[in-house]
């Protein structure tokens, strides 16, 4: 396992950093990392032994936290968790906080809320900085989700994807992504939930040098047909929840369940980037019966992210 060379030090703040090729690489690496880990639970070589990684998260977490700190364990390193400790821009300025973290750690991955806290932290931090989710991305979301589809298709090309509900940061990052690879990415979303405009500008760049595809509307049955893969996600997230009962109203009529899948085909299979609010977005039945690929998916953030780190700081001097 040799990293590439070309994410060596490298920030990624959004799946429009990486090319096409890049992102070949990390999932090459990915499916090694994934194939060794599930036969032994351990990997031979320990890639990021002596590395630090510290975990700059102001919004809550499972998956990220779980899947970037055991993934640093994993391969031979060592994670900081980092919450309330540190409030960025307040008690310290995110400048002051990025001039810290350069000279202690080798990485940051932060997750916050506005965008622009990453690229400020990343401005002034001469180490890699891994986007861990801000409102208008989660790159590292959207790496696992299309490793996903490409592991159980084996094909990314013209895969057509449905993505059903709000046009949020994990559908922009999974847009961005799977216009670059050349997929076929549908939205359906209520009127008012559209994603932004200047992200699905980049996105259709993207598409018209891959020949991937775009499409978006408000009717769910439109959108998933002859989809292999049906997506979605919470209908309130973090900091939305004075919203809910508006969100209710507006996504009624967007839950995604086997009349959603059969809609899509009798193949189709279905995703969600996790927490679920079950018979909501969601019906349990699926997320839990064999139409599902989110427990895949879900394990798959843990792959991908160690492949990610391997390819950023497995390489780099000093420590």
């Amino acid at each position: 396992m040799t990293t590439t060379g070309s994410l060596r030090g490298r920030d990624l703040l959004s799946v429009a950093d990486l090319s096409a090729a890049e992102v070949g690489h990390v999932f090459e690496t990915a499916a090694s990392l994934k194939a060794e880990f599930r036969a032994v639970r351990r990997h031979a070589v320990l890639a990021l032994q002596g590395r630090t990684l510290a975990m700059l998260f102001q919004k809550p977490s499972l998956r990220t936290r779980v899947t970037f700190e055991a993934g640093m364990a994993q391969l031979g390193g060592h994670a900081i968790y980092l919450t309330h400790d540190v409030v960025l821009g307040a008690r310290e300025s995110v400048r002051d906080v990025a001039r810290n973290l350069e000279r202690f750690v080798d990485g940051i991955v932060v997750r916050t809320g506005p965008h622009e806290v990453a690229l400020e932290l990343a401005a002034h931090a001469n180490i890699p900085v891994i986007n861990g989710l801000t409102l208008r991305e989660h790159p590292c979301q959207a790496l696992a989700d299309v490793f996903t589809m490409r592991e159980r298709f084996g094909r990314l090309e013209g895969l057509v994807v449905a993505f059903v509900g709000d046009g949020n940061n994990v559908f922009h990052s999974l847009a961005l992504l799977g216009a670059a690879l050349g997929m076929d990415v549908r939205l359906a979303h209520p009127a008012g939930y559209a994603p932004n405009d200047r992200i699905i500008g980049r996105a259709r760049e993207l598409a018209a040098i891959s020949g991937g595809r775009l499409t978006f509307g408000h009717d769910p049955i439109a959108a998933v047909r002859d989809a292999a893969v049906v997506y979605t996600d919470a209908w309130t997230s973090m900091g939305q929840e004075v919203e809910t009962e508006a969100r209710r109203d507006a996504f009624a009529g967007f839950q995604v369940d086997d009349a959603l899948l059969d809609a899509a085909g009798p193949d189709a299979l279905a995703m969600h980037c996790l927490p679920a609010h079950r018979g909501e977005e969601i019906t349990s039945a699926l997320m839990d019966g064999p139409r599902s690929l989110i427990w895949e998916q879900s394990e798959n953030r843990l792959h991908v992210q160690k492949a990610l780190l391997v390819e950023v700081l497995g390489g780099m001097s000093g420590g």
